[in-house]
């Protein structure tokens, strides 16, 4: 029986738990997904992200809680949910031997009804690849195939896990526009992810995870404003007297060799720049170079645990 979503959330989840034996790996957590989102989980390796998404995929049984799925309860709607949802897993199977247009037609020819593969293929910007082995494609046309395979079934939802791990920096950004265009085509994405750049490019809302709790939440603006520690002044190379001058006014700065460390404020970090650099100028003192570190959420996470993403 259809049951009707009656709020704009397309994914509830609520005190999901799982262990496996004494060991706990996902930990009471609640979260909500509105619908057209990019939602990022961020955490490093053994955070819990990719059980609790083989949960939400219906391949893994949970302990305790409840996962509701554009309104249906993954327990006991179990190949309803899998109709409506796309998956792109860390490691995806396809055939070698084929090409780009035999193995999204493979895929596609198991759903009753299906997306055009050649629309598929004109979307995730494939055209020129139609004809090629899987074999000979670079990392991220094989990975753009993997989501062209998971939209199949036109699904409402889409999981990626791990989208971009291994890739280089060229092919992440190839990836993450594609990613980018599912959510200007209407789509809901689930993204599980250990690299901070791209849960800040992409995603809307960003759960961190530790230990297989979730340790904080928001859009990424939220959590570097909440958790990041502020911006930095950097100085270089800077000369002793100058490193004395600004001890004299700004006594709580940090100096790594010749190099100044300031932290900004939030409210005053303008002024507090523009202090530091006066006294460099007044006194014609001599430092190399001088940029602002912005916070990331490598920050945000190193303050919240102690501990890298990694």
């Amino acid at each position: 029986m259809m049951v009707k979503n009656m709020t704009n959330n397309v994914i509830e989840v609520t005190s999901l738990m799982k262990k496996y034996g004494d060991f706990i790996a996902v930990n009471d957590i609640s979260f909500n997904i509105k619908k057209g989102e990019i939602f990022a989980f961020l955490g490093p390796n053994g955070a819990g992200k990719t059980t609790t998404v083989e949960i939400m995929e219906c391949l893994k049984n949970l302990t305790i809680g409840t996962i509701k799925i554009l309104g249906l309860d993954i327990r006991k709607n179990e190949m309803e949910v899998k109709k409506k949802i796309g998956v792109l897993p860390q490691d995806f199977n396809v055939f070698e031997w084929l090409t780009v247009f035999e193995n999204i037609d493979y895929f596609a020819q198991m759903y009753p009804a299906h997306v055009d593969v050649d629309t598929l293929i004109e979307m995730l910007s494939l055209t020129e690849k139609k004809g090629t082995l899987f074999k000979d494609l670079s990392g991220g046309l094989k990975q753009r195939v993997g989501i062209a395979i998971a939209l199949v079934n036109d699904p409402e939802i889409v999981f990626l896990d791990e989208p971009t791990t291994g890739l280089d920096p060229k092919a992440r950004r190839d990836v993450w526009n594609a990613i980018k265009e599912l959510k200007t085509r209407g789509k809901t994405v689930f993204l599980t992810t250990h690299y901070m750049d791209e849960a800040h490019f992409l995603a809307d809302q960003v759960n961190v995870l530790h230990n297989g709790r979730i340790i904080a939440e928001g859009t990424p603006e939220d959590l570097i404003n909440n958790h990041g520690g502020g911006n930095t002044l950097i100085m270089r190379k800077c000369s002793a007297n100058a490193k004395n001058e600004i001890i004299k006014v700004i006594p709580d700065c940090e100096i790594e060799g010749d190099d100044i460390l300031i932290k900004l404020p939030e409210e005053d970090g303008m002024k507090c720049m523009s202090k530091a650099l006066s006294i460099v100028n007044r006194n014609e003192l001599a430092c190399e170079e001088f940029y602002v570190k912005k916070t990331t959420l490598e920050d945000v996470f190193l303050n919240l645990t102690g501990d890298k993403l990694s």
